[in-house]
């Protein structure tokens, strides 16, 4: 038998296929609702070890910096000390004045030079040590993240196997149910589906109510949507709404029992007024 094209099928069948695929959908949602924030935290968890792992490489290339810039100044202080060995032995062959003053200028300024490159690597050295520390507290913390990770895959990933079968037969039920709807349709449908913050795209009409914002219905509109003459989307939240007989729903019907004991108290209360009136 030829498969029905969707933009034949009347209202009712419209609205019949829209609310089977709105079951299947909402349970492939409770299937991803058992995970839990559990893919959420596993993301962030493996963001965090990215970024420590970035903030690591950076302090390591700021170690390395320092450490060059230490190995330049000790070779600074080579050269400045080679620079006052040599001057002081020029001391001894100065001719006058004028030679001894400038010999003794130069041995001054390359002993200052000396004492500064000290003063910068010691600088340098106790930034490499406040460096390493931090850099032994973002190792220690990446270890932490790590466990975390690994504890949070291991248990995301048995979940995932309890629900895969599940989740996968629903999708199918799901592909197979959207080849049924018409395509304005089913896109009208996915459109209100995420913008609702239940995921609902379709709703019975639940006490004279939609059964998304739970807004009154006016006797009208119920009327109209039992008639399934055309779809009617709710006013307020946009949803498609479907008589309940419908959607295969059975509504509560006040039992005769509970018509008698209505019919009773206001048989009472009429026998009382008779009373009162005589």
């Amino acid at each position: 038998m030829a498969k029905k094209d969707p933009t034949d099928l009347t209202v009712e069948e419209k609205l019949k296929n829209l609310y089977h695929l709105q079951t299947v959908l909402s349970k492939i949602d409770e299937v991803r609702a058992y995970r839990g924030e559990l893919p959420l935290e596993v993301q962030d968890l493996e963001d965090e070890i990215q970024g420590l792992n970035t903030r690591v490489t950076k302090l390591e290339n700021e170690i390395d910096e320092f450490n060059n810039a230490i190995t330049q100044k000790k070779g600074e202080i080579s050269e400045a000390q080679a620079s006052v060995d040599r001057y002081k032995q020029q001391l001894d062959d100065v001719k006058n004045n004028r030679e001894y003053d400038t010999l003794t200028k130069e041995i001054e300024y390359q002993t200052l030079e000396i004492e500064l490159c000290e003063k910068k690597i010691k600088e340098a050295l106790v930034k490499v040590d406040n460096v390493n520390k931090e850099l032994e507290e973002t190792h220690a913390t990446i270890d932490a993240r790590k466990t975390d990770l690994e504890h949070k895959r291991s248990e995301l990933d048995k979940i995932m196997e309890e629900t895969r079968s599940t989740e996968e037969g629903l999708r199918e039920d799901a592909k197979e149910l959207e080849t049924k709807i018409e395509g304005r349709l089913l896109q009208s449908f996915k459109r209100i589906r995420q913008s609702s913050r239940n995921g609902l795209g379709i709703v019975t009409v639940e006490r004279d109510a939609c059964g998304g914002c739970f807004n009154k219905i006016p006797p009208q509109r119920q009327l109209d949507i039992k008639m399934h003459k055309k779809i009617i989307v709710c006013e307020y939240c946009g949803r498609i709404l479907i008589d309940p007989e419908l959607a295969g729903i059975k509504t509560a019907q006040p039992t005769e029992e509970k018509k008698r004991k209505r019919v009773t108290r206001r048989k009472k209360k009429d026998d009382s007024l008779e009373a009162t009136e005589e």
